[in-house]
C-alpha cells in the first residue's frame, strides 16, 4: 500500500526527515556524510526537488523554486538553515555534537553565513543535471526518491 505519508501525522514519525538540494554536489555529499555518521539511522532523506519535497515546501509557504537551504522535518517542526544543520551535528556520531555548541551563537550571524555559502555552493562544489540517486542498499533511506 506504499510507505506512510509522514505529513499527515508528524507526531507519529520515528525518523527525522532531512530535505536537500537533490542536483547540489555539496549537499549530496553532505548526506553522505551523515548517513555514514549516523549509526542509529535515525535520519531519513528527500530531495526538496521531490513530490515530498515539494510538498512540504508548499505546506510551509516556501519557495518551491528557490532552493537555498536544508529542511529538517523533526515531528512537526520545521527547522531551516544553520539550525538545521546543527541540530543534525548533535545526534552524529563522532566529535561531530560539539558543533551544536555553535547554538550559542544567534541565528542573526550563523545564517548569513550559512547563505554565504549557500548562494556559493553551485559554483564551489557544481551541479549536477538530475539527483543524486541512491544505492539500493541506502533507498530505504529515502522518500519519493
Amino acid at each position: 500500500m506504499g510507505t506512510p505519508d509522514p505529513l499527515k501525522n508528524p507526531n507519529k514519525q520515528k525518523s527525522e526527515i532531512i530535505l536537500f538540494d537533490g542536483v547540489c554536489n555539496l549537499c549530496s555529499q553532505s548526506v553522505q556524510f551523515i548517513i555514514e555518521r549516523d549509526k542509529r539511522s535515525r535520519y531519513k532523506f528527500a530531495s526538496l526537488q521531490s513530490e515530498f519535497g515539494q510538498r512540504v515546501l508548499t505546506l510551509n509557504g516556501l519557495s518551491t523554486t528557490d532552493l537555498h537551504s536544508i529542511i529538517l522535518l523533526k515531528g512537526s517542526n520545521l527547522l531551516q538553515r544553520s539550525d538545521a544543520a546543527l541540530e543534525i551535528a548533535k545526534n552524529l556520531s563522532g566529535a561531530w555534537p560539539l558543533f551544536f555548541g555553535f547554538k550559542i551563537i544567534p541565528r542573526l550571524i550563523r545564517d548569513p553565513v550559512y547563505n554565504w555559502i549557500s548562494r556559493n555552493r553551485y559554483s564551489w562544489f557544481g551541479k549536477q543535471e538530475s539527483c543524486w540517486i541512491p544505492t539500493p542498499e541506502l533507498k530505504s533511506r529515502f522518500i519519493d526518491m
